[in-house]
């Protein structure tokens, strides 16, 4: 099947918090084929690539935006392009990256195997110098491999053959920017950035690459709207190295600048490496000061209580899936999002484009970043989704818009949660290995219901009369001692789990849709925009009056196939006036 549709280009900068000059998008036109009898390998199309079709990447085979549109799921997959190493860049090392592919990619370069990765949300990169020659085309083949196995991290995914309940079509191959980048040999892999506003300071760790001795200078630049505000050097004697520098300036009257939603203050900062003088990489990025904590019940951004407003965001496009169309696209969103009063989202069983989180930093939208879920308990299921969740939060640690870790939603591949130890154990060591990396942002486990140790008490209610609402939760301590379930069939905590005190946020509610034979929302469908309203306001002013309610997440940004809930249609069309829905979260209580 060949589909024709509007042409998508994903031409920017894929990882604009690590951001380099010498870089060339391998975006665009490839060769594609189907292996379904797993053929391909032993029939050497890594040498000899037998493809007849074209694919738009990044766009999955079952995207229209792919050229393809083919939804039934294939197993096996082929990709292949060529390219050329500009003159400039010759002598430096060439590297592949891919921002994601789903689920175990391998790479050729010039038929010589370079690696594999496994995995569809997280980002990875081949060094592929020994493989290229400079003085030609270079052949570029990968091979993708996917299962409907309930082992492997798929989020909404479907694993059936149609689509059923909350569970979409497949995504397979290549979803993210494909690019080359060109380093020396001495570079700068990564730097963690962690501020503290307590200190009013910054804290760099550094991870360099090569021979770094004597000879080489790592400097650090940090700037505010274009005015420089510290700038240090260091002989770096080893490749992983921590700092720390005090950024209270007399640039402007506040000394140091918050990031918060209404104010979503950004630093610059330039990472600059140099060996004898002479300048080896240069990386441009940024980070915002901000904390979050929690006190009293309360979850606090920058010590001070902040009633969080979410929309459950599915990030979910008709032409392209889950491969956002273009940078206006995610403005789009997120821009919608805060014009109808909301002040973050809640990532559903997705991992997003690093754009959608560059614009969510500069925007000012919190963010709570959800896995993609598993859905059966194994051994396996547990090394793969460890494993790609632990790259994750080491990829996405230094956005600001970041506020919450969520790695598992509703028992999704921990079914017996309550009961079972093994279960219970896995999402705490998730939990601790989690903090390991980033003590600061809350973790919840597992958002819904059944928590083991979370640091937010999270619930999913689809009570669609408020006054019901209001009732259930004035039993607070019933809900949350387990004595009740809080939405008639689940319960707060897993057995052998304790409240201790923490936030509680209902993460899920609403879920209206309008009368459609097409799909379903949550509860009974409603005739006009008037029935709509006077329902949505009825569970947010009562989720309002509960006084330990710290927030909310309202189901959904927009339709998602079969599943038509949303604020906004597929289409991004206002199913209600954007104003309307703002007037409900602005209100008081």
């Amino acid at each position: 099947m060949t589909t024709t549709t509007t042409t998508y280009q994903r031409t920017e900068y894929p990882r604009p918090q690590f951001q380099r000059q010498s870089w060339i998008n391998l975006n665009g036109t490839w060769k594609f084929a189907f292996d379904d009898q797993d053929i391909g390998e032993k029939g050497l199309w890594h040498q000899k690539p037998p493809f007849s079709q074209d694919i738009q990447v990044p766009f999955t085979y079952e995207t229209k935006a792919s050229g393809i549109g083919e939804e039934t799921f294939h197993p096996y997959v082929w990709y292949q392009r060529t390219f050329e190493i500009p003159k400039n860049q010759v002598g430096k090392r060439v590297i592949l990256r891919f921002q994601a592919s789903d689920y175990l990619t391998k790479v050729w370069v010039n038929g010589n195997y370079i690696g594999n990765h496994i995995g569809g949300n997280a980002a990875f990169s081949f060094d592929i110098t020994n493989a290229i020659d400079n003085t030609k085309e270079n052949e570029l083949v990968v091979k993708v491999e996917d299962s409907q196995s309930c082992y492997q991290p798929r989020g909404k995914q479907r694993w059936r053959d149609e689509n059923f309940g909350c569970w979409y079509v497949q995504n397979t191959g290549i979803w993210q920017t494909v690019w080359l980048e060109f380093l020396n040999d001495e570079s700068i892999e990564s730097v963690k950035i962690t501020p503290n506003i307590d200190k009013n300071s910054v804290a760099f760790e550094y991870k360099l690459n090569g021979d770094i001795n004597q000879k080489c200078k790592l400097e650090t630049i940090v700037s505010f709207e274009g005015k420089k505000l510290k700038q240090f050097s260091t002989v770096p004697d080893r490749s992983n190295m921590r700092l720390e520098v005090d950024l209270l300036s007399e640039l402007h009257e506040w000394k140091v600048m918050h990031w918060t939603p209404n104010n979503p203050h950004l630093y610059d900062v330039t990472f600059r490496l140099s060996v004898n003088d002479e300048v080896v990489d240069e990386v441009q990025s940024y980070f915002g000061m901000r904390k979050i904590s929690i006190k009293y019940g309360k979850v606090l951004l920058n010590n001070m209580p902040i009633y969080q407003k979410l929309l459950l965001d599915q990030g979910y496009w008709p032409d392209t899936m889950l491969t956002p169309p273009s940078d206006a696209a995610i403005l789009e969103d997120i821009e919608k999002t805060l014009e109808m009063g909301f002040n973050g989202v809640r990532k559903h069983q997705k991992i997003e484009d690093e754009r959608f989180l560059y614009w969510c930093d500069k925007k000012g939208l919190l963010v709570w970043s959800e896995m993609a879920a598993t859905y059966e308990f194994s051994d396996k299921a547990i090394e793969n989704f460890t494993k790609e969740w632990l790259e994750i939060i080491q990829q996405h640690y230094n956005h600001p818009s970041i506020i919450t870790w969520v790695p598992f939603n509703e028992s999704w591949g921990v079914p017996n949660i309550l009961t079972d130890k093994k279960q219970q154990a896995f999402t705490e060591s998730i939990y601790y290995l989690s903090k390991s990396i980033d003590p600061e942002r809350p973790v919840i486990v597992n958002d819904g219901w059944e928590h083991t140790v979370s640091d937010i008490i999270s619930l999913h209610d689809y009570e669609e009369h408020g006054e019901v609402f209001l009732k259930r939760y004035q039993n607070k301590d019933k809900i949350l001692n387990n004595e009740m379930p809080h939405n008639d069939h689940k319960y707060a905590f897993a057995d052998g789990y304790e409240y201790k005190g923490q936030p509680v946020i209902i993460s899920e509610y609403g879920g209206i849709a309008f009368k459609d034979d097409s799909g379903w929302g949550y509860g009974n469908q409603v005739d006009t925009e008037e029935e709509f309203l006077k329902r949505f306001r009825s569970i947010t002013d009562a989720i309002k009056e509960i006084p330990y309610i710290s927030g909310y997440c309202y189901t959904q940004t927009t339709d998602v196939q079969q599943e038509i809930n949303g604020l906004l249609k597929e289409d991004r069309t206002p199913k209600i006036q954007l104003e309307k829905i703002k007037a409900v979260n602005d209100s008081i209580k």
